[in-house]
């Protein structure tokens, strides 16, 4: 590295996770064979499959193969101590995107046009989030709701009420895809350890790569005046153009990655770290503050379904979002009206 990072030893991606992403997560981990059911699906087929065309069609990342690349990723595993780095692959492709595959040997894809569209801070971010979907074992539940997809609607499609069983899971899966890129987008600010990097990032992402005609203060204006404005129906249209997206619009990840650094997260991690200047001469700091292994294991399911609840309440609480509003209304009226109820049901028994 040429510069100081502060790198994290034995961190967990409890860490960075966003709580609905952690809990529905910790839910899914729960049942009961399903992660070894859904290994032994994937594994011998789609994951073998996807991995001889990733060795066909793409270049592997290497000392001797986009030395730079390959140099952003050592740095990425480094500070997010990865055990077991993942295989990298650059693949021709005009589409700025990347993604994770596989679960028993995971690799990553970045398409090329990321090379000729970001600047090496910024691919380091888009490298570190995609190794955070590996470490928080996102691959495997985000195969399950590929099969879903592509697999199991049409099948169940003639069977009455069938498809919408599974339109039902599909969307919970969506929900929670979408979170767990909130939380790899802070996977990837761990690493670049820089906020205003991740932040035209997101801008690049909505506007492409002349970042000289766009302005990253009016970008958060305009990220601002869609979460805050608007009627009724521009609510509701928010949420209809949302359901069958994958990822969150690059504005709302702008919004909710700039909350994160705000509530003092990410500068709490940041000072719990080791200073490193290149890989040798750490100095380390009083005590980590992120979470380990050993502190993700105390957790259960209801503590991290209780933290995603909190979250929830949290952001219906700061939204402006006359829709959101309402609905907080309602609630707030119901739970109201539900208490007047029991008072007076104890006060009659009483007597």
């Amino acid at each position: 590295m040429a510069r100081t990072k502060v790198v994290f030893p034995n961190i967990s991606p409890r860490a960075w996770e966003h709580p609905a992403d952690r809990a529905a997560l910790s839910t899914l981990q729960s049942i009961p064979g399903l992660d070894t059911l859904l290994q032994k699906m994937v594994g011998n087929t789609t994951e073998r499959s996807l991995r001889l065309v990733a060795l066909s069609s793409a270049v592997r990342v290497s000392e001797r193969q986009f030395a730079k690349v390959n140099k952003l990723f050592r740095e990425a595993c480094l500070v997010l101590d990865v055990k077991n780095p993942p295989e990298l692959y650059i693949s021709a492709s005009p589409f700025v995107n990347a993604r994770a595959v596989g679960m028993e040997k995971p690799f990553i894809m970045l398409n090329s046009s990321l090379l000729d569209t970001l600047t090496d801070d910024e691919l380091l971010a888009v490298i570190a989030h995609e190794i955070g979907h590996c470490l928080s074992g996102h691959l495997l539940y985000s195969t399950l709701l590929v099969m879903l997809t592509n697999f199991t609607m049409p099948i169940l499609s003639n069977i009455p009420l069938g498809g919408a069983a599974v339109m039902a899971i599909r969307m919970a899966l969506m929900e929670w895809y979408r979170k767990s890129e909130l939380s790899c987008d802070r996977a990837g600010l761990l690493v670049v350890q820089d906020p205003e990097v991740c932040y035209t990032l997101e801008m690049k992402l909505a506007g492409g790569r002349n970042v000289s005609e766009m302005n990253i203060n009016e970008f958060f204006a305009q990220a601002y005046e869609y979460e805050s404005g608007g009627t009724m129906m521009d609510s509701v249209h928010k949420i209809l153009n949302l359901l069958g997206e994958t990822h969150p619009f690059p504005v709302l990840r702008l919004v909710e990655l700039k909350k994160w650094v705000d509530a003092g997260e990410y500068g709490r991690i940041l000072s719990g770290g080791f200073a490193q200047d290149g890989e040798v001469g750490t100095r380390a700091y009083n005590a980590p503050h992120y979470a380990t292994p050993e502190d993700a294991k105390q957790e259960s399911v209801v503590d991290n379904i209780k933290s995603a609840a909190r979250k929830y309440k949290e952001d219906l609480t700061q939204s402006s979002d006359p829709l959101v509003e309402k609905v907080s209304d309602i609630a707030t009226s119901a739970a109201d009206t539900a208490k007047t109820i029991a008072e007076n049901m104890r006060k009659r028994f009483e007597k």
